[in-house]
């Protein structure tokens, strides 16, 4: 089967038939109040490498007095915790030039990007994001892990996040709380991928590069959307939901809603693999939903699935001037390629290559965001192509 390469500038398309192999690419011509932050240190095991190695990740927690959301809501005290890997570096002015932003996926958190498929093959000595060499800073998003969520207390009066909250409060906490006032690099996964865009469009020049995994730059719309809203569904129509003032967990209607998330970030070659046979297929999704249904909160999971529902990014691509590598993988079940968005999108950032990793043995989907080792290389150009002359 061949692959089809995309070369574009001014909207300009040429395509070449390539082997099997090929990859197929489009490129185109390339006011809170605050607090201080509180910091702990940390030397626990959050993210093993495949040798075993435990990073020396450093907690923090930084509270923004009086967040505004830009539903009009508040929240006296918006609570990010983070993590970070490295030490600052600044230059003979005082700036800290060696920060890289990480931003993990919907319902995951700052650990969630220390999974040895991905910190083992980026963070070590040497690679392509050496902790030795840079300053890494893992957030937990609103709503994410140990952040200010509705299951803290307010359940679903909680204010009505979204992307736009959550990249504003990620710059707040960088200036204010971290001093940090430009990045490296921006590299985010799934949920991260579209924050990525959103941070290149409000904040240009922010960051030297951007490099998006996963996603489109486009509305959360067709059968995207069909499957958020119906796991949103799922858990509002559970009688034991109770507008979210539940006493214990509507169970059944999480369970639904962590099925269709296993679905939509599933591979069928992967999954044909690991389970080729009807026991090991109902052996696997019943280990996958007693580990993945208990820790689940049903009032966390509908404001994480929301949060997507007003992101657009596309009118204003043209904002972003900094090199992007935006990569996806062609058996991504939620960012399907025959859509043909990114042919349509990728000619709009001035220094853009998209490219779209071929199925093999290595992509998982959707998941294929955290396999490191398929698109490292990637990054490293990236990273070449960004740096200070």
């Amino acid at each position: 089967m061949l692959s089809s390469l995309f070369c574009g500038k001014a909207g300009e398309f040429r395509r070449v038939l390539l082997g099997p192999l090929a990859a197929f690419l489009v490129v185109s011509s390339l006011g809170a109040q605050t607090q201080a932050p509180q910091t702990t240190m940390t030397m626990e095991n959050r993210g093993a490498s495949q040798t075993g190695t435990a990073w020396p990740t450093a907690d923090g927690v930084y509270t923004i007095e009086n967040f505004r959301f830009g539903s009009g809501e508040s929240l006296a005290q918006l609570r990010l915790h983070y993590l970070t890997l490295g030490t600052p570096h600044r230059d003979s002015s005082g700036h800290v030039d060696n920060a890289v932003l990480l931003l993990h996926g919907t319902g995951g958190n700052a650990s969630s990007l220390l999974a040895p498929q991905f910190s083992a093959v980026l963070f070590g000595p040497g690679q392509p994001l050496d902790i030795t060499r840079y300053f890494l800073i893992l957030p937990d998003d609103i709503g994410h892990g140990i952040s200010s969520k509705p299951s803290d207390s307010l359940h679903m009066r909680f204010p009505k996040y979204d992307y736009d909250d959550m990249v504003e409060s990620q710059h707040q906490m960088l200036l204010d709380g971290l001093h940090v006032d430009h990045l490296r690099l921006v590299l985010g996964t799934s949920m991260g991928c579209m924050e990525s865009f959103v941070w290149g469009e409000t904040y240009p020049g922010f960051a030297d590069a951007l490099m998006p995994l996963a996603c489109l730059p486009v509305p959360i719309a067709g059968r995207n959307r069909m499957m958020r809203y119906m796991a949103i569904k799922a858990i509002e129509d559970d009688p034991q939901w109770h507008g979210g003032e539940y006493t214990t967990e509507p169970v059944e209607g999480l369970r639904t809603a962590a099925e269709l998330t296993l679905v939509m970030g599933s591979a069928p070659l992967y999954m044909q693999k690991i389970a080729p046979t009807k026991k090991a297929a109902e052996d696997f999704i019943d280990d996958y939903l007693a580990k993945r249904v208990s820790p689940l909160d049903a009032n966390d999971m509908i404001y994480q699935w929301d949060a997507s529902r007003n992101y657009d990014p596309s009118a204003h691509l043209d904002r972003i001037q900094v090199p992007v590598m935006w990569i996806n993988s062609a058996d991504d079940y939620i960012n399907p390629p025959e859509l043909g968005i990114a042919e349509k999108y990728a000619p709009k950032l001035a220094h853009g290559r998209f490219v779209l990793i071929p199925i093999s043995d290595a992509t998982r989907g959707h998941g294929t965001h955290t396999q490191a080792a398929v698109w490292k290389g990637y990054l490293v150009e990236l990273l070449k192509e960004s740096a200070k002359k």
